[in-house]
């Protein structure tokens, strides 16, 4: 298993809100509703085998740059994205204001 970055260029639909996603290669979320699928073991790589859904649960800034915080409603796991240009900023806001309790407990 490699841990380097694996671009993988696919269009999908949400699973959570059903938006018609065209991917870029870089695309690890749904710009409408911000949910994800657990779907990598290392970014990109497609071979996890849980496929439960990614929770946006929180917002991050690291290195000069906002994250998605995503949590696995399946197994717990967690692991953030960058936040894409074409995000909804409706729902990236909506996130970033939920109070911290409101986050732990999902």
């Amino acid at each position: 298993m490699t841990r380097a970055f694996q671009r993988f260029k696919e269009d999908f639909e949400c699973r959570r809100c059903g938006a018609r996603v065209e991917g870029d290669g870089y695309t690890n979320h749904c710009p409408r509703c911000l949910w994800s699928r657990h779907v990598d073991v290392a970014p990109g790589d497609r071979q996890g085998l849980c496929r439960g859904m990614m929770e946006p649960i929180a917002v991050e800034r690291k290195k000069g740059e906002h994250r998605i915080l995503h949590r696995c409603t399946r197994c717990g796991f967690e692991r953030s994205n960058r936040r894409a240009p074409n995000d909804d900023f409706e729902a990236f806001l909506a996130i970033s204001v939920r109070p911290r309790s409101a986050r732990q407990e999902r």
